[in-house]
């Protein structure tokens, strides 16, 4: 009896112990598909281009001197005249290349940033028996006297010199009629400024811009001031009754006198010159027509 009681407790007691739970098998993996990659095309070949070999200078010569027997010049050296009117002077040099092969001209240099050359684009091929023009512009604003300019041409046989001479002269000063000094007057005693209109202002107003100085004097002053006939009522510089000194020459030049012939030079007051061009006009006057009356003295 108490082994069968025995039993029944073991059985109840077993009946209330958990049971552990059975794993679960893990999920077999998806095979993933291999894709193979994509072939790579293979470039297209360049295109075959045939060139034309390009003729290619020997310049081993191109710093020595050129020889005569090359490039036959129509002249080495131009002269040209010009008048301090103008802003600038051309030239032209022809040559014609008179050996059997071609000459490569390499550039053309001038002496100074005031000469400019005109020629094709370089290197600039001349088949033999040919020829060409090189074209020259000289800057002579602000310029007088005679000057002397070159330029070099480097070929690939050697270079070349080509030399300028440029003889600027003042502008030839008109010489009126006793008609035209006639009118002129009548107009200025009605209006003073009327020197820079119309067909005055071909004499009194031309040409003046970029001139200072003596240049400024010749092409603005001299017309009156220095005319071989000068008017009676025009001032003699050189012999001024008033002392002076620059800023005597810089209030007349920018203001005149009214009620006379004399008119006012500044912009400001209707007339063709700036600021700077009378500054540099009233120390020219200074220095070339010195004072030869004493200044007051002081106080007086």
């Amino acid at each position: 009896m108490a082994g069968g009681l025995a039993a029944l407790l073991f059985v109840a007691a077993c009946a209330h112990k958990p049971v552990p739970p059975v794993a679960k098998p893990a999920p077999a993996p998806v095979p993933v598909p291999v894709v193979a990659p994509a072939p790579v095309p293979a470039p297209a070949p360049a295109p075959v281009i045939a060139t034309k070999p390009s003729f290619v200078p020997d310049i081993t010569h191109a710093g020595d001197p050129l020889p005569d027997n090359v490039l036959a010049w129509d002249s080495i050296l131009k002269t040209g005249d010009a008048t301090n009117s103008q802003d600038s002077i051309q030239f032209a040099f022809s040559f014609t290349n008179i050996t059997t092969g071609p000459v490569t001209i390499m550039n053309v240099h001038p002496s100074c940033g005031c000469t400019t050359a005109e020629l094709p684009p370089t290197p600039w091929l001349v088949p033999a028996g040919t020829g060409g023009q090189i074209k020259l512009t000289v800057n002579i604003q602000g310029k007088i006297g005679t000057l002397f300019k070159y330029v070099t041409v480097t070929t690939d046989k050697g270079t070349k010199n080509l030399n300028l001479r440029i003889n600027i002269q003042p502008e030839p000063v008109h010489v009126m009629t006793e008609a035209e000094l006639e009118s002129g007057i009548t107009a200025a005693k009605v209006d003073r400024q009327a020197v820079f209109k119309g067909d005055c202002a071909s004499c009194h107003n031309k040409n003046l811009n970029g001139k200072y100085a003596q240049q400024l004097f010749a092409a603005a002053c001299t017309i009156c001031h220095e005319a071989e006939h000068r008017a009676t009522m025009v001032p003699d510089l050189h012999h001024l009754k008033v002392p002076t000194n620059p800023d005597f020459w810089r209030v007349w030049i920018t203001s005149g006198k009214p009620g006379s012939l004399m008119p006012a030079f500044a912009k400001a007051q209707g007339g063709p010159l700036d600021d700077i061009q009378i500054a540099s006009l009233a120390q020219y006057l200074n220095a070339v027509y010195p004072s030869t009356v004493p200044l007051p003295p002081a106080g007086k």
